[in-house]
């Protein structure tokens, strides 16, 4: 099942911020630091290259990240042009308080102080973004919550008088190109739950974990650690069903519950710190996706 997930409101969206982007300054665009690239909208890089707008690129939720792997993604962003690059927790306010600072650094032309810095935070739902102008501000302002599409509208508020920041919906792309990158958007609770099934979305997040962070699982689920290579992602879900007693009747393992607890053990960094792609991983996806079929 491909993953597509556009509600209507995101159109008014995109042409809001499209106007909005006129008059901004930086683009503040929050991705999760789990999955940075896959959480990358590109209509939000394609307005601001139609604007030449420079973006300071937010990898939120550090703290559930792998931090080698973070460390990569910094390195691969900061080596683009009109980019910098920082990872971060919203749960950390002086880490938050950094930005306006380097905003400013990206935008030299406002240096003198005669107008304000005008930002504009942009991203996908559910990375943040409204927790971040909320730690900002000093004052719970945007309304957020664990579930996409919170942030209906957008709003500018006043940091100080050198400072305005714009908060903008969460926005995802018409079609989702590469089927990966649905179903890790779909793990860390970025698109709608009507627009996924659950249990495809854990099997994808235990395949990965399998290859990648096996202990994890290991140490999670109490499974035994010489066994995980011989299993696949539906079999890593059928065992935690049975390690958690969550059988239907007839003694059935309930995959569709495990699934969840999978799911939300995840999201909420009970595995560990976990990256979901990697800037090799993501290259080579890249050119698969982009290698010339043959004809029979």
């Amino acid at each position: 099942m491909a993953i597509q997930w556009y509600p209507g409101h995101m159109t008014a969206a995109r042409k809001k911020a499209a106007e909005a982007m006129a008059s901004t300054d930086v683009v503040i665009e929050v991705v999760d630091a789990r999955l940075p690239e896959a959480s990358t909208n590109p209509m939000v890089r394609e307005l601001r290259l139609q604007r030449q707008r420079p973006c300071l690129k937010v990898l939120n939720k550090a703290d559930l990240a792998d931090p080698e792997v973070t460390q990569a993604w910094l390195a691969w962003y900061r080596r683009q042009d009109g980019m910098r690059a920082l990872a971060l927790s919203c749960r950390r306010p002086g880490e938050v308080a950094r930005l306006p600072a380097l905003c400013r650094a990206l935008a030299p032309h406002r240096a003198d102080n005669t107008k304000p810095l005008r930002m504009m935070i942009m991203g996908i739902p559910n990375v943040g973004k409204s927790t971040l102008m909320n730690v900002l501000l000093r004052r719970k302002l945007a309304k957020v919550g664990d579930e996409p599409a919170v942030t209906r509208a957008q709003q500018t508020s006043q940091l100080d008088i050198a400072n305005w920041l714009t908060d903008t919906p969460g926005l995802l792309w018409p079609k989702i190109e590469h089927a990966s990158d649905g179903l890790m958007l779909a793990a860390s609770n970025a698109v709608g739950r009507n627009a996924m099934l659950e249990e495809e979305v854990a099997g994808f997040l235990a395949g990965l974990l399998l290859a990648r962070y096996p202990q994890a699982l290991a140490r999670r689920y109490a499974l035994a650690a010489d066994a995980l290579p011989a299993l696949d992602g539906v079999a890593v879900i059928e065992g935690i069903a049975k390690r958690r007693g969550l059988l239907l009747r007839g003694g059935l393992v309930d995959r569709e519950k495990a699934s969840r607890v999978l799911l939300q053990d995840y999201r909420d960094g009970l595995l560990g710190r976990i990256s979901l792609e990697t800037p090799a991983t993501r290259s080579a996806m890249l050119q698969t996706s982009e290698a010339p079929t043959v004809a029979d």
